[in-house]
């Protein structure tokens, strides 16, 4: 998720576009982008870089796993048909 500097950021940016003479309104609009945002970016439901290298590091593991199994597998298969002829 975006922390809320980046949040403020974008807002603080949006604000900027807001015509001069709607300055009095650009704290409620401020306030609002921020809002609109940050319920946006929660209902992408993204997750931390960290949270997605581990689970690449898991994901990793995993086809190293399934690659090993599968070898060991074709071995056995060819063990039983050398005995089968």
């Amino acid at each position: 998720m975006m922390d809320k500097q980046v949040i403020d950021k974008i807002a603080a940016r949006l604000v900027s576009l807001v015509p001069p003479g709607l300055a009095e309104a650009q704290q409620d609009l401020r306030a609002n982008f921020q809002d609109v945002l940050a319920q946006g970016l929660r209902r992408l439901d993204l997750v931390t870089r960290e949270e997605f290298d581990v689970q690449s590091q898991v994901l990793a593991r995993t086809r190293a796993k399934v690659d090993e199994l599968e070898r060991h597998v074709a071995e056995l298969e060819a063990a039983i048909a050398a005995r089968g002829t």
